[in-house]
Order: structure tokens, then sequence, then C-alpha cells
């Protein structure tokens, strides 16, 4: 999928979670609802700064508005998760080099 086309499919799916309206949403970012209707139907692209003005407005960090649905950012995983990777990594290291040295 196009970046241009997940970020507008997240932004509105960011909105709707946080339960905005788009002119609830402009109010929060200091625009105008005609613009972010433009936005949502990819008629405009916003700038770097209302796009950081659009994350704080959903409560969310601006990459998520760039990442797919089945994307993941490692720095997001949960300590206990990282070392269980780690764990598994680990053991996987182990395990081929028993099996090359056998």
């Amino acid at each position: 999928m196009e970046l241009r086309a997940v970020f507008i499919d997240n932004l509105k799916k960011y909105r709707k979670v946080n339960k905005l309206s788009q002119m609830a949403l402009a109010e929060k970012c200091g625009t105008s609802p005609s613009y972010i209707g433009e936005i949502e139907i990819g008629k405009k692209f916003p700038s770097v700064e209302m796009i950081q003005k659009l994350a704080a407005a959903l409560n969310t960090q601006p990459y998520k508005l760039f990442m797919g649905e089945n994307e993941t950012y490692p720095a997001i995983i949960p300590p206990e998760a990282k070392q269980n990777l780690i764990k598994k990594l680990q053991q996987s290291v182990a395990d081929i080099i028993c099996e090359t040295i056998v």
C-alpha cells in the first residue's frame, strides 16, 4: 500500500478510536474541518508540523501514522518480550553450533 494511503487510513482509524469528529480534530490542531476532510480524501497532505499536531491530538506518536497494520516497531516491544526473544535467539544459536560440531 502506498505510504500516503497508509497515513490516511491511520488518521481516520485513530480519529475514530479517539471518538473525534473532523471538526473536533481540527479544533485540537488549530486548523479547519475542511482541511482535515481534504487530508482524509487524499486531496491534500499535511506538513511535518501538522503531522505532529495531528499525532498529539490523536494521542499517538507521529511514526505510527505511517505504519501499516501488520508492521511493528522494535522499540515498542515490552521488556519481558525482548528478554524472551533474546533467550530464544541464544538457544537457536547454541542449537546451530551444536549441530555444526556434531
